[in-house]
């Protein structure tokens, strides 16, 4: 069964403590993304972590290999159990987020964290892409970077619920669809161009669905998430 993971994407302390709470009992993980982080930094994912919660830490790295590599080792010390690069940033920057990531738990005796590589943003259409330079569709595009994050040793991948199935098959089930865009029944898009609903993810072979305002942005959190865990069995 996919897990679900749902994006803490806020900058307000008090709701963030709301949300953390309401979602205490569910069996969700917590993504920290840059709007937390810029407001309040990597302490809440240790926070988070220490707390036994499972944090998706979307800090989307994309650098030069060395930068990129030390910038692993400070997240893995705080017990993220998931963090992402660009796959774009290529198959040396990959490797060495994996690599150091790897090193640095074995020195603090940690768990290493998941490491994914992001493809192509679900905000993103084929326009989008034809304009910042990138040949073909998105699902071309998607598949050509996961192949990227597969040859630097990564664990998956971020990528829509539409290229999830090809990536499978060429890179293997084993290696993981983390798909952003998950939207329940009847909701709307907003930014998102690439969606699917829970169930749609599973069945293309989304091994993580992302899910953020459908549950952040509900008047009653918890029931919303509930109401997901339902639809995602189905």
């Amino acid at each position: 069964m996919a897990e679900l993971i749902i994006a803490l994407d806020v900058d307000d302390e008090g709701r963030l403590k709301d949300l953390v709470r309401a979602l205490r009992d569910q069996p969700v993980w917590l993504k920290v993304g840059l709007e937390a982080l810029s407001a309040f930094g990597l302490g809440l994912v240790e926070r988070l972590a220490a707390d036994g919660r499972r944090v998706f830490a979307d800090v989307k790295f994309h650098d030069i290999p060395n930068t990129v590599g030390a910038a692993s080792r400070v997240l893995t010390r705080t017990g993220a159990s998931l963090f992402n690069v660009h796959a774009s940033g290529g198959r040396a920057m990959c490797a060495a987020a994996r690599e150091q990531s790897e090193a640095e738990a074995l020195a603090v005796r940690r768990t290493r964290p998941l490491v994914i590589g992001v493809t192509v943003l679900t905000s993103l259409s084929q326009d989008d892409l034809r304009d910042a330079g990138v040949t073909g569709t998105p699902q071309e595009a998607a598949l050509r970077l996961a192949g990227v994050a597969r040859a630097a040793g990564l664990d998956g991948v971020v990528c829509s619920v539409q290229e999830a199935a090809a990536i499978k098959a060429a890179c293997g089930k084993g290696f993981l669809a983390v798909c952003p865009g998950i939207r329940p029944a009847g909701a709307e898009a907003g930014d998102q161009k690439r969606i699917a609903t829970p169930r749609g993810a599973i069945e293309a072979g989304a091994d993580f669905l992302v899910v953020g305002r459908p549950v952040t942005g509900a008047p009653d959190p918890a029931a919303a998430c509930a109401a997901i865990l339902e639809e995602r069995r189905g």
